[in-house]
């Protein structure tokens, strides 16, 4: 128990550290100006915005430089775009700076969030942001209101000038002014006329990308042997991607074509980039420039694209075909196809004691057993070499024969659409005819004052150019349909008159341009279509 009252003991103050307190301490101040864009007269104002930020600084005796951060040319919507607004940032949190000067809440952030974010964060470190143009000074209490009220007409501003500008480029879409980046754009350059111009070593490799393309080759095939070649990409450098090559087989701009909007952005604050998949409209500028490939040949790729995609499935064992993905390493992979159940090929090899042996089965027998697939045969790939080529070499004696054949499919493709008495030519003379009919027959029932006495002839006039147009779109579809057979059959007829008379040879290349398909009936007998419709029936060798 406590015997003595308890004891204070008074501990006295130090003079000196009162003394230190009522120095007055110089407060570091860094200011911070932008300019939204990188153009002469702007960055005029840049400069003018260092100035006078350095004067009033380095002027007034209570306040010590801390630093000028710029950002020039840099959008205001996003902080993320602005190195040296975050390095202020970073400079604020290490308490290195006190007070930010800027000129307006607008050169600060035009994002509301990102500004009033940033101003929370800085006044807990207690940091004031000083906007001259609107007098606040973020200390105070009142600021919040009146920072977000401008902040969000700042951003409303940035909003409006975002529209102005988009409206102003899809205007300049719709009239085919084209802006083309050429840093990523293989094989041209800008011209001295602003349009692009072709650069001819480059674009002898694009050819014969789209040339190793159509004769079957994959795009990996195409990327071994572009840097098997070291040819140097857009960049310089030898190596090569396989979405670089996509990208060069799919873009319109190697056959003179632009097509504008393919991307768009969401807005104005996130500027996220958005493909464009039919929610804009997109604006196809064609013979915009000189192109590096024929129209038919891009065609003829983009076909080939849509038909391998076509054949794609994310397994195997989903897949009608058999194949998940398109086989370009051997011609017969997408091919050869079994009698019994339709469904693909598949290359394997054996090996017993040492020895290998390779053979072609059906896939459904394979993933199935014979659940599906009862008695589809399998099949040596040399003696199903041999028979192939011995089906091909027994048109190919006779090739001048076979090249008639293709060519009058050809003539039935291109034949008038069965029923169809009228060409398009003659649809449009008419709907011309009909056109100034109209317009006559308006203008006389306005100078009669008479609407009635002609309504009947109007109206038999606009249902004859609704036939006449519905029946226009049906020839225009028939003729389309038509023009894609006939490339397929004057390919098969190229090919047919470019190949040797007899082949002894197994060559992948040239069966991928001959061969459609080959249907194994048994272990005995095989079907060979070529390409153009002709079918060979073939004894296994």
């Amino acid at each position: 128990m406590r015997e003595s009252p308890p004891k204070v003991i008074t501990i006295p103050a130090k003079p000196e550290a009162a003394a230190q307190q009522t120095i007055k301490r110089q407060l570091r101040v860094a200011a911070y100006c932008r300019v939204s864009t990188d153009d002469e007269e702007q960055l005029t104002s840049y400069e003018a915005q260092q100035n006078y930020y350095t004067d009033k600084i380095m002027t007034n005796c209570d306040w010590t430089m801390a630093g000028i951060f710029a950002d020039e040319g840099i959008t205001g919507t996003s902080a993320r775009k602005r190195p040296e607004f975050l390095k202020m940032i970073r400079m604020c949190k290490q308490k290195k700076i006190d007070i930010v000067l800027t000129k307006s809440i607008s050169r600060f952030a035009r994002n509301t969030v990102d500004c009033l974010n940033y101003i929370r964060a800085l006044r807990e470190l207690g940091i004031a942001v000083i906007f001259e143009k609107e007098n606040i000074n973020t200390l105070e209490a009142d600021s919040e209101i009146l920072i977000t009220m401008l902040g969000a007409f700042a951003q409303a501003e940035s909003e409006s000038i975002s529209a102005n500008v988009r409206w102003g480029k899809r205007q300049a879409m719709r009239e085919g002014k084209a802006i083309i980046q050429y840093d990523r754009l293989y094989a041209y350059e800008k011209g001295e006329d602003g349009n692009p111009k072709i650069i001819p070593e480059q674009a002898e490799v694009v050819r014969s990308i789209y040339h190793q393309y159509l004769t079957g080759a994959s795009l990996r095939m195409i990327k071994e042997r572009l840097e098997a070649e070291q040819i140097p990409n857009v960049s310089g450098k030898a190596q090569w991607t396989i979405t670089t090559i996509r990208s060069i087989l799919r873009n319109e701009k190697y056959c003179g074509d632009v097509l504008l909007q393919k991307t768009y952005i969401s807005d104005c604050i996130s500027r996220k980039v958005i493909r464009n998949t039919g929610q804009l409209p997109m604006y196809l500028v064609q013979n915009h420039h000189d192109g590096i490939v024929d129209r038919k040949t891009f065609d003829a790729v983009q076909a080939e694209i849509a038909r391998r995609s076509a054949g794609k499935s994310p397994s195997k064992k989903n897949a009608s075909t058999g194949m998940a993905s398109y086989a370009s390493k051997y011609a017969l992979s997408e091919r050869l196809v079994c009698g019994e159940c339709g469904t693909l090929y598949r290359r394997c090899t054996w090996s017993k004691g040492g020895k290998k042996r390779v053979v072609w089965r059906c896939v459904s027998r394979l993933d199935y057993g014979t659940k599906y697939c009862h008695n589809s045969p399998t099949l040596d790939e040399e003696p199903l070499q041999r028979s192939i080529l011995a089906a091909i070499n027994s048109v190919m004696s006779q090739k001048s024969t076979l090249i008639r054949q293709i060519t009058s499919a050809m003539e039935v493709e291109l034949a008038p659409v069965p029923g169809e008495s009228i060409s398009l030519a003659a649809i449009e003379q008419r709907l011309d005819e009909l056109n100034n009919l109209t317009r006559e027959l308006v203008a006389e029932a306005a100078r009669t004052k008479d609407a009635e006495a002609y309504t009947a002839q109007l109206r038999e006039i606009m249902n004859e150019a609704a036939e006449l147009k519905e029946k226009r779109a049906y020839i225009e579809e028939q003729r389309q349909n038509n023009t894609q057979a006939v490339q397929r059959i004057e390919d098969a007829a190229a090919a047919m008159e470019q190949a040797s008379c007899h082949i002894c040879e197994w060559d992948e290349a040239l069966i991928r341009q001959l061969v459609d398909t080959v249907k194994v009936h048994s272990a005995e007998k095989i079907t060979v279509y070529l390409r153009g419709g002709v079918q060979v029936d073939q004894d296994m060798i």
